[in-house]
């Protein structure tokens, strides 16, 4: 077992108590369900900027980010090019409709348009993209803390998650928006001190990486085919990246109560801007780390061995040939395991319980606003609705608080489920795009066209879902079938999806017989 210096191990405690010591002091404004959803609208738009920020800026992308670029190239940084579009269209759209119609829950308004099913088919999809947000982000966390204390990746998700749970349930949205303004703010720092130490620990310095990265092609957005989209090219991630990000902006209750938190409909669009402003440029720091990491370890090969030897353990399973697999590992196979590998070895002491915070900081800032999300979508959506629609306020705030704990456990669960996944960012944006195409779909049609009706967002859905789950799940047919698997990139799917149900919506309403 690795041991973390005590002065490390003091700053990351110190950390998690701050966190937890937030809670309790936000408890004391959240007397009723509109101060524990809504923040009562007080909270200005910069801090629900920088809090937007930190929820894109999760674990996934300080691990997940440097791993893809390690492995391949800058491709994934497409998905970021294409946040400033969907951010036009929400700033525009999105913010002023949910504004006007008041209601906490972004799927309410889906009932109005199209009836019962509508909403409930969207809260279904949103609450399953929440526990793949958070089990991909608990596990990436306890990925990171296994490398630098050996402890079981279990126990690591069960001990951070308790902090998380406890945070979020005593302080409501205000403290997780606060919360998330310093750990956007640490995790930004963290970013720098890491590409400080790689430049620095590189002989050569920025001249070496540059070269390396070069002469590799690490520098790439992917391929410029117009024609291929089986593969990840610029386009394909291009088309997610907007359509996952029109999804995150204008149907993700994370964003959407954030929206109801900013004294007004202005200062909530300034809000969704700061976001997009400050994401670009530092998600491209990490993906700078990354080949920051290749050239450092290019240059260094040898200390890639332990990396190496991990990955292939995880691989070969009982009786492998441990030398034979680690022979054909490719840089893909290990990228998610060589940022805590070089912070481990290479980070100074202090500086490294610093950079742990920060990763702890990105965690906890996505799982503590998915908790949040996820409870209010739960009460309002389906306890309220289908329960008990005359709860008290009093009642409503008791139950959010145990629903938050509740999402918090059924997160960790997820993440422990997900241990021996090879990349954190492909397992997220699969199950990502699974989850919410239908859901986006089905919002774009009730608002780009009026006339269509409830029997037409029935149809359309259920060819929607029929074409997500025939793109995910075709290439389980036999070979003589294999005509009929789905030939597109698994990114497509949101994006096929998403087509799929706005076509055969607006179809339908053209040719029903008009009454």
């Amino acid at each position: 077992m690795n041991n973390l210096p005590i002065i490390d191990l003091v700053v990351i405690a110190v950390y998690l108590l701050a966190m937890v010591l937030v809670g309790v002091y936000f408890s004391r404004k959240n007397t009723s369900t509109d101060a524990y959803t809504k923040a009562a609208g007080s909270i200005p738009s910069w801090a629900i900027g920088i809090s937007l920020y930190a929820t894109f800026l999760s674990s996934n992308t300080f691990l997940g980010v440097p791993g893809k670029a390690y492995g391949a190239n800058w491709n994934a940084f497409v998905f970021s090019l294409s946040m400033p579009l969907a951010a036009f269209i929400a700033a525009k759209y999105f913010v002023p409709f949910y504004r006007n119609h008041k209601t906490v829950s972004a799927y309410t308004n889906l009932e109005n348009r199209f009836g019962a099913w509508a909403r409930s088919y969207a809260v279904v999809c949103f609450l399953l993209t929440q526990v793949a947000r958070m089990g991909s982000i608990f596990f990436g966390i306890s990925l990171t803390l296994q490398a630098l204390t050996g402890l079981d990746m279990s126990v690591i998700m069960l001990v951070t998650g308790v902090c998380i749970v406890v945070y979020t349930v005593l302080g409501g949205l205000e403290a997780v928006i606060w919360t998330e303004v310093v750990q956007g703010l640490l995790l930004t720092v963290g970013a720098v001190i890491v590409i400080g130490t790689l430049i620095y620990n590189t002989p050569g310095g920025t001249d070496t990486i540059i070269d390396i990265g070069l002469r590799d092609n690490k520098f790439s957005l992917g391929s410029f085919s117009l024609t291929d989209f089986s593969s990840s090219t610029f386009w394909v991630i291009l088309l997610y990246g907007f359509f996952m990000n029109l999804t995150n902006f204008g149907m993700d209750q994370n964003y959407v109560q954030r929206y109801h938190a900013a004294p007004s409909a202005k200062e909530a669009t300034k809000s969704v801007w700061l976001c997009v402003w400050l994401y670009l440029p530092i998600s491209l720091l990490f993906f700078v780390i990354g080949v920051c990491l290749y050239a450092y370890y290019d240059v260094n090969p040898e200390l890639l061995v332990t990396v190496k030897e991990q990955a292939a353990l995880e691989r070969m399973g009982a009786g492998g040939n441990l030398a034979g697999t680690m022979n054909v590992l490719t840089p893909a196979d290990y990228g998610d395991k060589v940022l805590p590998h070089y912070m481990v070895n290479h980070i100074p002491v202090g500086i490294l319980g610093l950079i742990v915070s920060a990763i702890l900081a990105a965690a906890m800032s996505t799982i503590s606003s998915g908790m949040n999300a996820s409870a209010t979508v739960f009460t309002e959506d389906i306890y309220k609705r289908y329960i008990n629609p005359n709860i008290s306020d009093k009642g409503n705030l008791r139950l959010l608080l145990i629903c938050t704990g509740v999402f918090g456990v059924i997160g960790m669960s997820a993440g422990i489920a997900m241990i021996g996944v090879q990349s954190i960012l492909d397992v997220w944006w699969t199950l990502s795009g699974i989850f919410a195409g239908g859901m986006l779909g089905l919002f774009l049609l009730g608002i780009t066209n009026k006339k269509v009706g409830n029997s037409d967002a029935m149809l359309a859905t259920g060819v929607g879902i029929a074409v997500i789950l025939w793109m995910t799940f075709s290439y389980l047919l036999p070979e003589h079938y294999a005509f009929l698997r789905n030939m597109l990139h698994a990114n497509m799917i949101i994006v096929v999806g998403t087509m799929a149900i706005l076509l055969v919506g607006n179809i339908s309403q053209r040719l029903r017989p008009k009454a």
